[in-house]
Order: C-alpha cells, then sequence, then structure tokens
C-alpha cells in the first residue's frame, strides 16, 4: 500500500507539476514528508520555515498588517503564506501550515491545537481550520497530513 506523500507524488509527477512549502507549526514536516519519496527532487522545489513572523514578513512577505490583523494564526495568513511560496518558488502549487502545536501558546480565541492548512494553485485556494487534541508531535504529524491530503485532493480533482 503507498503512503499519502508516494500518492501525491505519483500525482505531481503524472501531472508534470512542481510544489513548494511554508510551514511554521510543522517545522518542515511536511517537506520531510514530500523528500521521503525517491525521485521527489522532480517535483518538490523547496520550502521556508517561517516560525517567527519576521520570517513569515522578511522572507516570504507575508503582510505585516496581515499578521497584525489576524495573527500568525489564522486562514488569511495561511493563505497568505501558501499564495507567498508558490510566487518565491515559481511552483505550481504551495500548501503552508500555521498554528499552536502546543503544548503551551494557546488563548481561549485561539487554543493549543488550532492550526491552518493552506493551498494555492493558479486555478484555486484552499484552507481548512482544525482543532487538533493530540500532544505536540500529535499535532504537527497530523497537520502535515492534512496538508498533504489537501494536496491530494487537489491532484485528484484536475486529473483529465
Amino acid at each position: 500500500m503507498s503512503t499519502l506523500e508516494e500518492i501525491v507524488g505519483r500525482l505531481l509527477t503524472e501531472q508534470g507539476l512542481t510544489v513548494a512549502v511554508a510551514e511554521s507549526c510543522t517545522g518542515g514536516l511536511i517537506a520531510h514528508q514530500l523528500t521521503n519519496v525517491p525521485g521527489s527532487s522532480a517535483y518538490f522545489l523547496g520550502g521556508v520555515v517561517a516560525y517567527s513572523n519576521q520570517v513569515k514578513e522578511r522572507v516570504l512577505g507575508v503582510s505585516g498588517e496581515t499578521l497584525s490583523v489576524h495573527g500568525a494564526v489564522s486562514e488569511e495568513t495561511a493563505r497568505e503564506m501558501a499564495r507567498r511560496a508558490r510566487r518565491l518558488f515559481s511552483t505550481d502549487v504551495a500548501l503552508s501550515s500555521t498554528g499552536i502545536a502546543g503544548p503551551t501558546g494557546g488563548t481561549p480565541e485561539k487554543p493549543v491545537g488550532l492550526v491552518y492548512v493552506a493551498l494555492a494553485a493558479q486555478d484555486v485556494e484552499r484552507c481548512e481550520r482544525h482543532l487538533w487534541r493530540g500532544d505536540r508531535l500529535e499535532n504537527k504529524q497530523m497537520t502535515a497530513e492534512a496538508a498533504l491530503e489537501m494536496l491530494r485532493q487537489y491532484l485528484k480533482a484536475r486529473r483529465p
């Protein structure tokens, strides 16, 4: 049985598409999973681990206004991170993740386990909100898998 990253890799290869990532709460885990597949250099171009707001702004080009108005953990930031990663790496599609992995850092409005994953492509932009209940590592893993699943669904939907 194929892993999710193998399925995504096969679909990207079949469709001749490239992907990049902009990760915050997953700390590079999405890129790690994508590059676990032999031959992934054909479709995975790179990524940015933008853990701090300064890196989100300076490297990715996320708007300071977006960060100050909506916060780093928001749909708006996740969408902008994906959009900017796609432009930065000149890829067909990009994924992003931002959230609060825990066990600390949550607030009543934005509790531990709250994450946003986004996908940006030329023809579509998507964002999902998740509220995980695991520990830090489980929250990171579930977020990475949610991002890869979002990519899988996008790729399956665009197949001829």
